[in-house]
This record gives structure tokens, sequence and C-alpha cells, in this order.
């Protein structure tokens, strides 16, 4: 015997979750989950890169060679690029949170998803021209007369190239952030 749902009477909330809330009420869950792992990503990066400087000794250790990230502009700006994606990844998790209670929430969903776009352009910017660099620090470049310094600054070098991982892995969270996003939007 099958029993069919009682109509909602005015004022009436239903409790039960269609499909299409339980999957967008997932969705929310993993856009959650991804900004956690992208603000610690990113934080990382700054932080590796906002701290890396090597001091080498020429001859005597009164004339030293130093390589300190704020050398290179581009490092800097990977840096700030980076603690701003940081800081507006933590800022929007309270939205996160709400696209989880409230499934249905589509204008703040469009906001995400703009303001995430934003975010990927410059963490991409910042990324890219560091991984330039950093390519140019270990290769050098020939043409130029640029020779490369990673012989002599070994630990600089691992570092600043460490610090691109945790922000390229950004990137790709970005990416999904606004394909999931996307997808949720369409389910609403």
């Amino acid at each position: 015997m099958k029993t069919e749902p009682q109509p909602l009477e005015a004022g009436e909330t239903s409790k039960r979750l269609t499909s299409t809330q339980g999957v967008t009420r997932g969705l929310s869950i993993v856009d959650l989950i991804l900004r956690i792992i992208a603000a610690i990503g990113t934080l990382g990066s700054a932080v590796a890169m906002g701290t890396t400087n090597e001091t080498l000794p020429f001859f005597t250790q009164f004339v030293q060679f130093s390589a300190q990230y704020n050398d290179l502009p581009t490092f800097t700006f990977f840096v700030i690029a980076n603690s701003i994606v940081c800081g507006y990844l933590v800022i929007s998790l309270p939205l996160s949170i709400f696209h989880i209670i409230r499934s249905a929430a589509i204008n703040s969903r469009i906001i995400l998803v703009i303001f995430d776009t934003v975010m990927l352009a410059i963490l991409t910017a910042g990324a890219s021209a560091a991984t330039a660099i950093v390519y140019l620090a270990h290769n050098g470049n020939a043409s130029a007369n640029w020779v490369a310094i990673c012989q002599q600054f070994n630990s600089f070098c691992e570092r600043t190239s460490g610090s691109l991982i945790g922000s390229f892995g950004g990137i790709l969270i970005f990416m999904l952030l606004i394909v999931t996003s996307t997808v949720a939007i369409s389910r609403c």
C-alpha cells in the first residue's frame, strides 16, 4: 500500500530532502573542503616564498652574496598574490558554510563564482611570473648571458621551487571550485 505525501499547508516547510537538494548539499560540502585545502596551500606558498633567503660568503666573511625573495619584484608579487587569495578564501568560508545550510541559494553562489574567477586569474598571474624567474634561476639564459644561480644558491632555489607547488595546487583547486559551483547553480 503506497501512501501519497500530504500537501503542505501555508507556512509549513518540508523536512525531506529531494535528490537535487542532496546533491547540491554534497557539492557545498566539497566546496568547503576545497576552500580549506586551497587556503592552506596558498598560505604555505606565501610563507615559503616570503621567508626565503640565503647568504654565501665570498673570500672573507665581510664580503657576502645574499639572495632574498624581495630582491626580485616577481617574487614579491607572488607573495602578495598568494596572500590576497588566501585572505579571500578565509573570508569566503562562512559563505560556503551558508551554502551547506541553505543549498538553494543561487545569487550568493553566482557572486562566489565571479570572485573565484578573479582570484584564479590573480593566482595564475603570480604563479606564472614566479615560475619564469625560477626557471631562469635553474637554467639561466645563454642568449642574454644570464647564468644559472642555483648551483650557488641551492637552498634558495629549492624553497622557491617548492613554494610554486602550493600555488599551482591552488590554481587546480580553484578550477574545481568554479566547476562545482556552476554545477550546483545549474541544479538549483
